[in-house]
């Protein structure tokens, strides 16, 4: 994740080299960029879905929003989520998360949406977009306030309202800087006069904004559960606010997730819980009151016995069937979270899980390695249609379950992807096209860049976060993983990832941390650098490990593809290039002098060239080695590099097509050279730039012009020339 408190950017890559003593190269020229055809490879969701609203008068009409990959749109007639915040650049990037969305029952076309994934300093205040035509175009405000959209509570709110009585007024619940009003819709912003709470530094503040009729309710989440503490304030001219009287006190009410007005029964619903979530809750509660007459009652579900511990999450109202209520549980992990559903307002509760078929055959994934799909975890996003009270969706950690029946459930989720992206392979044979190492769903085999993976995640062992992934230049149907696994750290395949194997052993301190793997062009030895502890070196396929002590620590090894018996590493906080000879058994310094200070520096060899090495040194730019790393050259005109892959040589080229994030001009973009760095053509536009997308790229060694991008938090990109 780039660092703001890190961005110093030098003039150019003569600077760079400059400072670092080196000789640059040619002069890069940035083109204007073909026309490019942008798609999302698919897989189906695999992140946190945070937030879903109807919109209450347009019939079909949704949005979702998502904790680091942007906010969506459901359109009906294609039955598809479409993107709204691609447009969001790599200077945007905190902008990817959002905190909060609203609608005006009144206007439908208007959207609203706060932005701010962290709320650290280091990242930033948050941003307000504003649409009047449903997300297509955008106007943009900066906030007075730093917003946490994937940070503790983030599945509360929504945090953002448009005031019942008024369209141009919005309230924004904040984390630290308290309630926010604006009355000329987002344009400006104050705090809000008369509002009581202060914030205490837990990074929850305002958890919800709820209107009931003509009166606004505010959900505190910086109290602690007692009465001399209250945790629910309320408005009913904007001005004068006061704690709701008689409200639900103790630890299974401390602190107030999300709430629903039915407006036929004037009750509204709110769930509790005694922390914010999505993790680390233990008990909570359901509570309703009568808005009439002030009464609270405790309508929580009754729960069978067991040891799970967890609170409640989502909550939505059928708006044309009262006293009709679904809400979520969260954080129950033995027993799977499950919605439960009433009809008479909260006497009785049916749990939709226990009569819930699964069908996910759209997004095998979802089975995580195993037979059966789970109803789902970490739900705090919970929705009713306007129009049907049987169609209901629901939010997990990796996906939107939907149903029309209460019964047959379904992920609802195409167009939608927020995979968090970390390795990126295009093999030059084989079946599949693309294998990808994620963050949370491990590796996959992409059949089809179409659908979802056939196979879902790789399996014996299952990964949760893949750490690793590299295949033998020369033995490309050899390919190896490692990651946090749930039977060992790392595996290999012998049919270029569509089955895998275990390694026979794995060194000490694997299960600590896995770190990254590289393997030698002809796939006789493999060389593991371990996050928390010493290299590994092993040339029987894993069946027994040996510490390589002059590996530099903390670097990621790359196999020289086409000398088998050479690695190389980069050790970023020195900047000193070192090889690996005698098949990775020993590694010594070549170049020292370069760029240094920064873990996210990557070193990259061009395919079937031995000893041509490229290094993407960020805001330092981007230097070229044709000696093995004897010595470097900065490439001239290249201000930033940030990751650079290769793929298919042009007509008549004999390099192979280059393709990097970084800058040649004033920003970050996805750039194409077909000439060996010497010009660059911009490639992606402003409508898809997708945030922070510095971890891997590359290109198809079949399809020239085509090429992968991982993003953090839109999944897989893949662009070609259109």
């Amino acid at each position: 994740m780039p660092n703001p408190s890190r961005r110093t950017v030098l003039a150019g890559t003569a600077a760079a080299a400059a400072l670092a003593g080196l000789p640059t190269q040619g002069h890069a020229a940035e083109a204007r960029h073909p026309a490019y055809r942008w798609r999302t490879a698919v897989i189906g969701g695999t992140g946190f879905v945070t937030g879903i609203l109807f919109h209450p008068t347009v019939p079909g009409l949704a949005y979702a929003r998502t904790d680091i990959g942007g906010a969506y749109r459901w359109d009906r007639e294609t039955a598809r989520w479409t993107p709204l915040t691609d447009h969001l650049g790599w200077d945007d990037w905190n902008l990817l998360g959002v905190e909060a969305l609203a609608v005006d029952p009144a206007h439908p076309d208007r959207l609203y949406l706060a932005l701010g994934t962290y709320a650290q300093p280091w990242a930033g205040d948050g941003a307000f977009l504003r649409s009047e035509d449903r997300g297509a175009t955008w106007h943009r405000t900066g906030l007075p306030a730093r917003l946490g959209a994937n940070e503790d509570g983030r599945g509360a709110g929504e945090r953002l309202l448009v005031d019942p009585r008024d369209s141009d007024t919005l309230w924004l619940g904040t984390r630290h800087d308290g309630l926010l009003r604006s009355t000329d819709r987002g344009a400006t912003w104050s705090a809000a006069p008369g509002f009581p709470a202060t914030p205490t530094g837990t990074g929850q503040g305002v958890t919800l904004l709820v209107a009931a009729g003509r009166t606004v309710y505010a959900g505190w989440g910086d109290a602690d559960g007692t009465s001399a503490r209250p945790n629910l304030y309320r408005t009913a001219d904007g001005t004068t606010w006061e704690p709701v009287p008689g409200q639900p006190a103790g630890a299974s009410a401390r602190v107030p997730v999300r709430a629903a007005h039915d407006h036929h029964t004037r009750e509204l619903y709110v769930t509790y819980a005694d922390a914010p979530g999505p993790n680390g809750q233990t008990t909570g509660s359901v509570h309703k009151l009568d808005t009439a007459t002030g009464t609270w009652t405790d309508v929580t579900p009754a729960v069978p016995g067991g040891t799970d511990t967890f609170g409640y999450g989502g909550v939505a109202v059928a708006a044309r069937r009262p006293g009709t209520v679904v809400v979520s549980t969260n954080n129950r992990w033995s027993a799977v979270d499950t919605l439960y559903r009433t009809t008479d307002g909260g006497r009785s509760w049916v749990s939709l899980e226990d009569t819930a078929v699964l069908d996910v055959s759209e997004t095998p994934y979802l089975r995580w390695g195993r037979d059966e799909p789970k109803f789902g975890w970490w739900i705090q996003a919970v929705a009713v249609d306007p129009y049907d009270p049987e169609h209901v969706l629901y939010g997990t950690g990796a996906t939107v379950y939907g149903t029309r029946d209460l019964v047959h459930w379904a992920p609802r989720v195409r167009g939608l992807e927020e995979t968090s992206v970390r390795q990126l392979i295009s093999p030059p044979t084989g079946a599949a096209h693309l294998i990808s190492g994620n963050g949370d769903i491990g590796v996959l085999y992409h059949e089809r860049l179409t659908a979802s993976p056939a196979r879902g995640m790789a399996t014996n062992p299952v990964f949760g976060t893949a750490t690793g992934l590299a295949l033998a230049a020369a033995r490309p149907s050899y390919v190896v993983r490692t990651g946090w696994g749930d039977h060992g750290n790392g595996a290999f395949s012998e049919d270029g990832g569509r089955t895998w194997a275990p390694f026979p052993a794995q060194p000490a301190h694997a299960g600590d941390g896995p770190g990254p793997i590289a393997v030698s062009a002809d796939g006789g030895v493999l060389l593991w650098a371990l996050t928390n502890g010493p290299a590994h070196r092993s040339a029987d396929g894993g069946a027994g490990w040996a510490e390589v002590p002059s590996f530099p620590q903390g670097a990621t090894p790359v196999a020289d593809p086409a000398d088998p018996a050479v690695f190389y590493a980069y050790d970023t906080a020195t900047g000193t290039l070192y090889a690996g000879t005698g098949h990775g058994r020993t590694f010594t310094a070549r170049a020292t002098g370069l760029p240094a200070g920064d873990s996210q520096f990557q070193l990259a060899v061009a395919p079937g060239r031995s000893g041509d090495l490229w290094l993407s040194a960020k805001e330092h730019g981007l230097y070229r080695s044709t000696d093995g790393g004897v010595s470097f050259t900065a490439v001239g005109g290249v201000r930033a590099a940030y990751t650079l892959g290769f793929g298919k040589a042009a007509p008549g080229a004999r390099y192979p097509a280059l393709y990097l994030v970084g800058a040649t001009g004033s920003g970050a973009a996805v750039l194409r050279s077909d000439d060996g760095a010497r010009t660059w053509t911009r490639i992606n536009d402003d409508a898809h730039q997708w945030g922070w997308t510095g971890q891997a790229i590359t290109g198809d060694p079949r399809i020239h012009g085509r090429v992968y991008l991982a993003t953090n938090g839109r999944g897989i990109q893949y662009g070609e020339s259109a």
